[in-house]
């Protein structure tokens, strides 16, 4: 292998490992918090790790969410970020809230877009 190709290959490897370790470590920044329908229970959850699927720990789900983050996040009604026909995800930019429609499913967990 020459030294120009060798090069490019450690260049590549060293660029793709920086892309994957990007998200490492990182939060929210802020808070999203989640009301279930007619409850005066809030549940905040601060600075949450951008990788993964959170869990909205709230018995009955949450109908309300208010996006007080840096970021954007995607709402699902399942407990494990699944998208289904009758359940897809809804988006929800940064600084907003959203409520979920009378008679449908709450939401019951979300995934952060980074």
């Amino acid at each position: 292998m020459s030294h120009h190709r060798c090069l490019s290959v450690v260049t590549g490897a060293a660029l793709l490992l920086t892309a994957t370790a990007c998200s490492a470590g990182k939060t929210t920044v802020g808070e999203l918090s989640f009301r279930g329908h007619d409850s005066p229970i809030v549940l905040t959850y601060s600075n949450t790790p951008v990788e993964g699927c959170h869990r909205i720990r709230l018995p009955h789900g949450a109908a309300h969410v208010e996006n007080n983050t840096i970021v954007d996040v995607v709402m699902y009604r399942t407990p494990n970020c699944q998208k289904s026909a009758e359940a897809q995800g809804i988006y929800v930019p940064t600084e907003t809230s959203n409520v979920t429609a009378p008679g449908t499913l709450p939401w019951r967990s979300f995934s952060v877009v980074h």
